[in-house]
């Protein structure tokens, strides 16, 4: 392991999992100093703060060679308790020796198991939260491909398609299917992460959960623009083409800020971090040809129109 990393090994006397769980902890600070110390988990939101356990812990130390920490402690157990639950996980040192969250996916949800003291018998278990897990894959890859995905690319062909004449008005409908499919996918979306948030008590992600409301309600005020969009030749429409292209363009910003930081919270393999910002990059690769491409064919299409006779000479 890393050495800014913590680590923490903990009996959960009356009940399983996280929650109620009594940690020894150990991590080695930026000095090199290393501490090792008692913590009670008391809810979801915990720092692991150093306090007394509901058993006595006579002696705690740890030692940190080979990238490997090791906690050493004497506990004293309650009479009779021969098995018991136990969890462990570890996650990053940040600043001033404050232990930060450790991750939210992978291993680090499956850490738990219990322990015959008798027998040393040590048996894993799932820990009850593989539905959970499922539920986080399906609400990433439904938020990423709408407002991550369709909502781009209904703004690429809202901004670009329409200059050929040949694709009006296929590009205006291509965008209603796209932004349409992308809000309904998002409003999908965001029931799993309505139905995560009830199964994850005490875990708070407040950045994501913010901006995720802040898009429905974005979402539906475009929805709504559509009933009020004036006719080209109105004297407002100009005013509510800016409107749309502002509050579009701030959806889109938003959608992949927090889709990466989706990407954070759930903590997956670094391929599909990867795979989705090869994606943008390649929207963005579209987006720059088609918007050269354009500005010439609207620059000729000007000449044409401002230089009419011009025009008529070179064609005789």
């Amino acid at each position: 392991m890393k050495p800014t990393r913590w680590v923490a090994w903990a009996i959960n006397p009356t009940g399983k999992g996280m929650v109620g769980s009594q940690s020894l902890v150990a991590y080695r600070n930026p000095n090199g100093i290393l501490k090792a110390y008692t913590s009670p988990v008391m809810g979801y939101g915990t720092n692991l703060q150093e306090g007394n356990l509901s058993f006595q812990v006579p002696k705690i130390s740890a030692d940190f060679s080979n990238n490997e920490m090791t906690i050493f402690a004497t506990i004293v157990l309650p009479k009779n308790m021969t098995t018991v639950s136990h969890v462990w996980q570890e996650g990053p040192v940040r600043g001033d020796n404050h232990l930060g969250m450790h991750p939210l996916g992978g291993d680090n949800v499956k850490s738990m198991g219990t322990l015959d003291l008798l027998s040393g018998k040590v048996t894993t278990t799932k820990g009850g939260t593989s539905g959970t897990l499922h539920f986080k894959q399906v609400h990433g890859i439904i938020n990423a491909v709408s407002w991550g995905f369709l909502m781009p690319v209904g703004a690429i062909t809202a901004r670009y398609m329409k200059v050929f004449q040949s694709a009006d008005p296929a590009w205006f409908y291509a965008h209603i299917i796209c932004q349409s499919s992308a809000y309904l996918l998002g409003i999908a979306g965001a029931g799993t992460g309505i139905y995560l948030g009830n199964k994850s008590h005490g875990i708070q992600h407040s950045t994501h959960r913010t901006i995720g409301i802040l898009l429905l309600v974005l979402g539906f005020i475009q929805v709504l623009a559509l009933k009020l969009r004036p006719k080209k030749e109105h004297k407002y429409r100009i005013w509510w083409n800016f409107y749309h292209h502002s509050v579009g363009y701030a959806i889109i910003i938003l959608s992949i800020f927090n889709i990466f930081e989706g990407f954070n919270i759930l903590n997956p393999l670094k391929i599909w971090r990867l795979v989705y910002a090869c994606i943008l990059v390649a929207l963005g690769a579209i987006a720059a040809i088609l918007e050269v491409v354009t500005r010439v064919m609207v620059i000729r299409q000007r000449r044409k129109i401002e230089n009419p006779e011009t025009n008529v000479r070179a064609a005789a």
